[in-house]
């Protein structure tokens, strides 16, 4: 007889939430699960329905004839090199947009190129960068004990967010002088990344057309919004306290600098509602009509 699939409550998803951007090892992330589930074993069925699943399947392929893939390599700033996932139609794409794809915390990953084709698709040329590129890039295999998308975090941890942004500001660069596509870059980030672009959008002025942050952590210190100079998009989860802590404090900020802001908060969706790669968070309505915004938006 089939085991019937353990009920999965806010008091999981948050705790998963905690693990993912606070720190923590999964040996307590599934002791806490255990404790919530009822048993070790409904924690192991559960854990995999909330994490993003690297074996999930993806929407759009390499192989899509609408579109050509490729390795892109360029200089980083202080003598580093980055490296990342260029996307664009494979016909008319010399007169498209510019648009950087930033990641969540577990790098570039087959969900982050994913979103980058389905860009593309879209009519864009998409560059989706591996901020992990000065220390190795995106690890693809565990070591027998983390996953890689723990690796992954932890290396993304201990990156210095200087050296961060300055790169961002290096991709841009890079990007709009690109033979292909027309323009200055704008950027669409997510989870970690959501919060980089509200961070590139100060340090980049200018040099960023739109920015699209999916529930990113926002700048506490508000004193230099002014010099954001990007149209900007936040796309919010309205279960995501964590994040809205600081986004909505940020959305009002920048209204306030005259900054052309549009906020939308999806309620009953919980953070990482856009990720199709974890079931128990993906929204699909909500993920749906955030990238019919999202699309039109970087568009304009």
């Amino acid at each position: 007889m089939p085991t019937e699939t353990p009920a999965i409550t806010q008091a999981m998803i948050d705790l998963y939430d905690r693990f993912t951007h606070e720190g923590g090892s999964r040996r307590d992330l599934m002791a806490g699960l255990a404790r919530l589930a009822g048993g070790t074993a409904a924690a192991a069925v559960i854990a995999p329905l909330i994490e993003a699943r690297a074996d999930a399947a993806s929407f759009t392929n390499d192989s899509d004839a609408r579109i050509t893939t490729q390795r892109a390599v360029w200089a980083g700033a202080n003598g580093t090199t980055m490296a990342g996932y260029l996307v664009q139609p494979r016909s008319g794409a010399a007169r498209l947009p510019k648009v950087v794809v930033i990641h969540e915390n577990r790098g570039l990953t087959e969900h982050i190129r994913d979103v980058t084709r389905r860009l593309a698709m879209a009519g864009f040329v998409a560059l989706a960068p591996d901020f992990l590129s000065p220390v190795g890039e995106t690890p693809r295999t565990g070591d027998g004990t983390n996953s890689a998308d723990d690796i992954a975090r932890q290396l993304i941890a201990g990156l210095d967010q200087g050296q961060v942004v300055a790169n961002g500001l290096a991709t841009l660069k890079w990007f709009e002088g690109y033979d292909v596509g027309r323009g200055v870059p704008a950027a669409v980030g997510f989870c970690w990344g959501g919060g980089m672009v509200n961070r590139l959008a100060v340090a980049a002025g200018k040099a960023l057309r739109a920015g699209v942050s999916y529930y990113g952590p926002a700048p506490t210190d508000t004193r230099f919004v002014g010099e954001v100079k990007a149209r900007m998009l936040l796309q919010l989860a309205g279960l995501d306290e964590r994040v809205n802590a600081t986004a909505l404090p940020w959305a009002a900020a920048l209204k306030a600098a005259g900054v052309d802001t549009t906020v939308h908060v999806y309620d009953g969706v919980n953070h990482a509602f856009n990720n199709d790669s974890s079931a128990a968070r993906y929204d699909a309505k909500a993920a749906a009509l955030a990238w019919q915004r999202t699309v039109t938006f970087l568009r304009n």
